[in-house]
């Protein structure tokens, strides 16, 4: 079972650029395995639009989420450097320290930090 969990990757997020982004919580039905997964991308206007691209990629894996809130993402790929502050007014602020965590798994050698301001 650990295998599908792990095809689902802990960021996907824009190369570049300031961005909406989602924290979501992927887990099996009934509880078991979960994770917590971090989604952020330009082309979405909403948060809501980016949650609604991901969970039936993840339904389809047999996974349900639940979106933990949202906020923005700035991403500035040639400093290495990766700011997450803001809110969505849909789901509610998520806890950016969390977002960060998730973040710096992926980003390792990125400096990466996150505030309650809204820009």
């Amino acid at each position: 079972g650990g295998r599908a969990m792990a095809a689902v990757r802990d960021v996907e997020i824009d190369p570049e650029g300031t961005f909406k982004y989602i924290l979501v919580r992927v887990q099996r039905p009934g509880g078991g395995e979960q994770r917590d997964i971090v989604r952020g991308t330009g082309a979405a206007e909403f948060h809501n639009h980016i949650f609604e691209k991901l969970n039936p990629e993840m339904e389809k894996l047999g996974y349900e989420c639940k979106c933990l809130g949202g906020g923005k993402i700035d991403h500035n790929s040639k400093d290495k450097k990766i700011r997450v502050f803001g809110l969505s007014m849909g789901y509610g602020k998520a806890d950016h320290s969390v977002t960060v965590e998730i973040l710096k798994k992926v980003y390792t050698d990125y400096e990466i930090t996150w505030s309650d301001d809204k820009k």
